[in-house]
């Protein structure tokens, strides 16, 4: 069997742990083919992943922008031979993949925590609460992973890198620009500690906050649906079943009720910490370590003897 993975490329850099992490899935069904819609460089990145045995790159503009029509085309102009057509449940994942699946006239099995063999797998449905198990006899299987499921593949590996072209480009869509957020702090889905604030936080100045005990611990800002519906955070650091799903190594929840819809996104992370004067969240219930305070007294604290 031979599996096809859309690597993750992010301003024309490789998302190394979130490639090599789907890397880590895709080697359970076979050999695993990488890839890169950027650079030479990205796919030379990729290369060193040991379980990647080989990089397709395509430098051409029309995919470097991650449009979804082009990007589909280069994944169905390099599946022949291909089994399975894999990639991370990302934004990029989650835009991609449906549309592949649809000209395959497959069906897109997403967000899956486990393979079970090669034409069975796991996943989360319900907000996490079952985990359901799919059996897929398509020809091809298209599939999306959850990172925070699969451990990283490790680097050793010298796949041989291939150039590929694109055959047609799409009239449908064109890229305009993008509108990017410069931080220092590391990207939401594989920082090792996530600080997220909810909507007990109170107001968008309050948030800093939250960003003060991040930087202090070298971790990534996050917030429940609650606090980014009330305008307190940006979408793009929204953390549950409708925002991005993490499982970092500390997670404390501030502020956070611990709706079922947060907890899915969140609750695989190691260790977790909340903070919220109400005893009665359901966040505790999750919780390996429980503050009932007020977080306007907590957190400053906290963050001054850190």
């Amino acid at each position: 069997m031979a599996v096809l993975l859309l690597a993750e490329v992010s301003g024309g850099t490789l998302a190394l742990d979130a490639t090599a992490k789907v890397a880590t899935a895709a080697a359970q069904l076979g050999e695993v083919t990488a890839l890169v819609c950027g650079p030479r460089a990205a796919g030379e990145a990729a290369g060193k992943i040991a379980a990647i045995s080989k990089v397709l790159v395509c430098e051409d503009e029309a995919v470097a922008n991650g449009l979804a029509e082009n990007v589909s085309q280069l994944l169905l102009d390099n599946a022949d031979g291909m089994t399975h057509i894999i990639s991370s449940a990302s934004n990029a994942g989650k835009n991609v993949l449906p549309r592949v699946a649809a000209l395959l006239d497959a069906m897109v099995i997403t967000d899956v925590i486990k393979i079970v063999d090669a034409q069975t797998f796991k996943r989360p449905i319900y907000a996490g609460n079952a985990v359901q198990t799919v059996v897929s006899l398509d020809a091809v299987k298209v599939l999306s992973v959850r990172t925070a499921a699969f451990e990283a593949a490790g680097e050793g590996g010298y796949a041989a890198v291939e150039v590929v072209a694109l055959t047609g480009v799409s009239a449908l869509t064109a890229h305009v620009e993008d509108k990017l957020v410069a931080s220092g702090r590391p990207e939401l889905t594989s920082a090792k500690i996530v600080v997220s604030g909810g909507r007990g936080v109170g107001s968008e100045t309050d948030f800093a906050l939250i960003s003060a005990l991040a930087d202090k611990l070298g971790g990534a800002v996050g917030a429940s649906r609650a606090a980014v519906d009330s305008g307190f955070a940006p979408n793009d650091l929204q953390v549950g079943q409708t925002g991005k799903v993490v499982a970092p190594d500390l997670y404390i929840a501030v502020g956070i009720s611990g709706a079922i819809q947060h907890l899915a996104g969140m609750k695989d992370s190691k260790i977790i910490v909340a903070i919220n004067k109400d005893e009665e969240a359901p966040i505790f219930q999750v919780a390996d370590f429980g503050l009932v305070a007020d977080l306007f007294e907590a957190v400053p604290e906290l963050t001054e003897k850190l």
